[in-house]
């Protein structure tokens, strides 16, 4: 295949715009949230906290619509085994954008956090908040890597160039305008993401859809023409299975510095909640092109088309079907108009991530648990650095490892069985401690690791109950691989399981110390006994004077001060007095 010189100039045009639109983002927001007396670095995590709803929206919705969600959505419908009734992603993200919005926005955005990880390390001590990076941090690299392979396989698809040279030149161009412009320019390029899939797509669906090759899709809906429909069914057996993965999408969509960062920078908490309503409705919006070209995929004759005899699904290449159909079934121009924008609208997908992922570094690692005096230059640099190597390893894994789906499904269930219960408990039930953070931590790591996992050649060491030994034939080599398939609910339970271990184990650890039944000298977290423990326990604030308390619904401008204490302080629940003013009480720590 040559080198298509319209390809080309569709994506360097694209490229250009996303470039131009993050430094542009930068420049005009540079001075944003410093003359409010707003740190640099927290600018640059959650932007001056100014962002409105158009942005917002935008910026929002794109959390989860992105390379990963376009190409996956497609290739469900696609997939004769799967076909819509599987393309659980647009329902899934979308619920979870809501339940977030309901529940979890307003106390997060009222209290003032910079990060997801803000409240752990304020109830559970910065140990444990280093524990809950990793699978965080884990999360963000991988779903950064999987977007950037997905971007390979879109370009080796419109031009035949070395898919490693486009693979790192998009990483860096996104690394590049993060670094300059923080979270200003990840919501600006954003709202130019979404323009581009969504003109991209719909220009291009018409033109699949009235070419001779393909057979009406209404017909295809129900009818096997080509391959089975493509409205797809769930069998009765993979109903606990469907379920599984429905919580997994809902619940454990929520938990993710990436959506957090949106919550955290929407100017009020209400607004946050807008927010997360808003891209909701965006998500189902922008899944509707994909779901037509997956159906286009599964109706078409491939053998009337330039792209040969043998359909796409015997050639292992179902998870391209989005770029095959926009490459053989519209006119070049279109084409690649479309292709243009789907590979600028993944580039920009990675951005998110890995701002998420130094955020979490530079303030809740670096900041809170290393270097408590660290000024705030000092911050803003080892964000700089952070976002850097967290890219160039998303790059590296991207284009190393095979396995990068794999690590990414694995990854993101660690975050729903681990994480999520984890900010339930430490949001909305009083009385949890590190001692049961921990329980349901290693909780949750087990039943969930020892179930398996079939991408990454896991084995389980857990059969749940309803496991089946199931076939993977390779059409290409014509190997036959044999994998088990877990039918139980079995991630649903580890979450369940990790949050009712976290209960248990705070409320029996609690009544052991408090009763005196173990000797307080055995508190080695001091978690429970500690000088902190009335706050921790009552009032879920590391200020130890006993005015401050943390108003949960006051709207919050934080002042970020030289220790872990002084972090956390909603300075607008402080009475006027001077013996407990901000600047007294930053003095007195200092």
């Amino acid at each position: 295949m040559a080198v298509h010189a319209e390809g080309i100039v569709a994506i360097v045009i694209f490229y250009l715009l996303i470039l131009g639109v993050g430094i542009w983002a930068a420049w005009k927001n540079k001075n944003s949230g410093v003359s409010e007396g707003q740190d640099r670095s927290e600018t640059i995590m959650v932007g001056g906290r100014d962002i409105g709803l158009f942005v917002g929206g935008f910026t929002m919705t794109a959390t989860w619509v992105g390379g990963g969600y376009i190409n996956g959505t497609a290739e469900y419908v696609y997939l004769p085994d799967f076909g819509l009734a599987w393309a659980q992603a647009p329902f899934g993200y979308a619920l979870s954008l809501v339940v977030g919005g309901l529940f979890f926005a307003k106390p997060m955005r009222s209290r003032g956090y910079v990060t997801m990880l803000d409240p752990f390390q304020q109830i559970y001590g910065k140990r444990m908040g280093g524990l809950l990076f990793i699978p965080a941090l884990m999360g963000e690299i991988f779903w950064s890597a999987a977007i950037l392979s997905a971007l390979g396989a879109t370009l080796s698809v419109i031009v035949d160039i070395d898919i490693n040279m486009s693979v790192v030149i998009s990483a860096l161009i996104a690394i590049f305008y993060t670094l300059v412009g923080g979270l200003y320019s990840v919501a600006y390029t954003d709202v130019v993401q979404l323009f581009c899939i969504f003109l991209g797509l719909w220009v291009s669906v018409p033109f699949a859809l009235s070419n001779p090759a393909v057979s009406s899709i209404s017909v295809t809906a129900k009818e096997a023409v080509y391959q089975t429909p493509w409205l797809g069914k769930i069998d009765s057996a993979d109903t606990w299975m469907w379920i599984d993965n429905f919580c997994l999408l809902m619940l454990g969509g929520i938990p993710w510095q990436v959506y957090f960062q949106r919550v955290l920078s929407a100017s009020s908490a209400t607004y946050a909640q807008v927010l997360s309503f808003l891209a909701a409705a965006g998500c189902l919006v922008m899944a509707v092109p994909s779901v037509l070209i997956g159906a286009i995929g599964a109706s078409t004759d491939w053998n009337q088309t330039t792209y040969g005899a043998i359909p796409p699904k015997e050639k292992d290449q179902s998870d391209m079907i989005l770029p095959i159909v926009l490459q053989h079934l519209c006119p070049p121009w279109i084409s690649f108009f479309g292709l243009g924008a789907v590979s600028a609208a993944v580039m920009s997908s990675a951005d998110s991530s890995i701002l998420s992922a130094s955020s979490m570094f530079a303030r809740n690692i670096y900041q809170l648990a290393f270097r408590q005096s660290a000024t705030d230059r000092e911050i803003v640099w080892v964000m700089r650095i952070t976002i850097f190597v967290f890219g160039a390893l998303a790059t590296a894994m991207a284009l190393l490892t095979g396995t990068v789906y794999g690590l990414w499904y694995l990854s993101s269930d660690l975050v729903y069985v681990i994480i999520f219960p984890q900010l339930l408990s430490v949001l909305f039930i009083k009385g949890t401690n590190t001692y049961g953070s921990v329980a349901g931590y290693v909780f949750g790591l087990l039943l969930r690791i020892g179930g398996g996992e079939p991408y990454l050649k896991l084995p389980p060491f857990i059969y749940y109950p309803g496991w089946v030994q199931q076939e993977k034939i390779h059409h290409l080599t014509g190997d036959v691989e044999y994998f088990i398939q877990q039918r139980f609910p079995f991630k649903t339970v580890s979450m369940l399981a990790s949050f009712l271990g976290n209960v248990a184990f705070s409320y029996l650890l609690k009544y052991l110390f408090e009763s005196g039944n173990l000797s307080h000298k055995y508190d080695f977290m001091d978690a429970v006994v500690s000088k902190h423990s009335k706050e921790i326990m009552d009032k879920t604030t590391l200020v130890s004077s006993d005015n401050i308390i943390l108003s949960e619904m006051a709207p919050v401008k934080t002042r970020l001060s030289n220790s872990l204490a002084g972090t956390f302080t909603n300075t607008e629940a402080l009475s006027d007095d001077e013996e407990s003013s901000p600047e007294s009480l930053n003095n007195d720590h200092e």
